[in-house]
């Protein structure tokens, strides 16, 4: 399952091995890592999903999510559009940032998760990518050839205020002539029927790290909006991580409407070629000055 990637609830819980407990060194280890994590938490609270804020748990996102087809769609369009310069909005571990750039783009790379840009800052490639810290609404001036949001991006902004802020700062920061892409899940084929834990539970060996036990569980099913729970368990130290998520499933519909209200032409909306029949990618141009004529192609 890909994971939500950028700006939401942060909500972690803490739990040690009952043996662990029971010691001194448990407990003060217990008491050291709550303090911690409340530290982290009111920095980050309303802002960053767990999977990517908490440091232990973006060391090890790569592992868990191994696979990274998804992204071949969004370098096909890079290479389609021709596009030198790229805004990766979202990019958490920077996983397609490196990719970009290790191919010649110019790369932005925006998250509010400073855990997973010191991860990313470690890929090879790395040193060539632009870094910045926060959000769509916090960008610098830009004039980019594409934008991007990768993975489940589109889905974290689960007020309409919120993605309607998002859309309009990617149409700021493109040139004119400048697409978006993105990718929704389509709500009428309800995916989160899949997130129980039967389903999504694995047992991952990380290097450096050990046996991490994970999988998801649904916690509010109230569409559009979907709440589900995270759960990391390091066998290592017994110490287990929750993190709470929320996606927000937008209709096809609504998703064309928001495109148009922030300025936006959608060219193509297109079947993700990893999950086809259950999710569609957008395709949208700033226009041209003097352009308005919208040239929807597709779904």
């Amino acid at each position: 399952m890909k994971r939500p990637a950028y700006r939401f609830t942060v909500e972690t819980t803490i739990h040690v091995r009952e043996d662990l407990w029971r010691s001194v060194i448990g407990r003060q280890l217990m008491r050291a890592l709550v303090e911690e994590f409340s530290e982290r938490e009111s920095a980050h609270c309303g802002m960053v999903d767990a999977i990517f804020a908490e440091p232990r748990l973006a060391a090890i996102y790569d592992s868990l999510d191994s696979d990274r087809s998804d992204l071949d769609v969004y370098a096909s369009v890079v290479d389609e559009l021709a596009a030198q310069s790229v805004l990766d909005l979202g990019c958490g571990t920077g996983t397609f940032a490196c990719r970009l750039v290790n191919r010649g783009r110019e790369v932005t790379a925006v998250d509010p998760a400073a855990a997973s840009i010191a991860v990313a800052q470690r890929k090879a490639g790395a040193e060539r990518v632009r870094w910045l810290a926060g959000d769509a609404e916090s960008l610098p001036a830009l004039q980019v050839d594409l934008v991007t949001m990768t993975a489940n991006v589109a889905q974290v902004f689960v007020t309409d205020d919120e993605w309607m802020s998002t859309l309009r700062a990617s149409f700021a920061a493109l040139r004119p002539g400048g697409h978006l892409v993105f990718e929704v899940r389509d709500p009428s084929r309800e995916a989160w029927r899949e997130w129980n834990r039967e389903e999504s539970h694995r047992r991952v060996d990380v290097a450096d790290i050990g046996t991490v036990e994970t999988w998801v569980e649904l916690t509010t099913v109230q569409p559009p909006l979907v709440a589900f729970r995270s759960t990391f368990v390091f066998e290592a130290d017994g110490l287990v991580l929750t993190s709470e998520s929320t996606l927000c499933f937008r209709s096809h519909t609504q998703v064309l409407d928001s495109l148009s209200d922030a300025g936006f032409l959608t060219q193509e909306v297109r079947d993700a070629p990893d999950r086809p029949g259950r999710e569609l990618v957008f395709i949208a141009m700033r226009p041209e000055d003097g352009d308005s004529t919208c040239r929807h192609r597709g779904h």
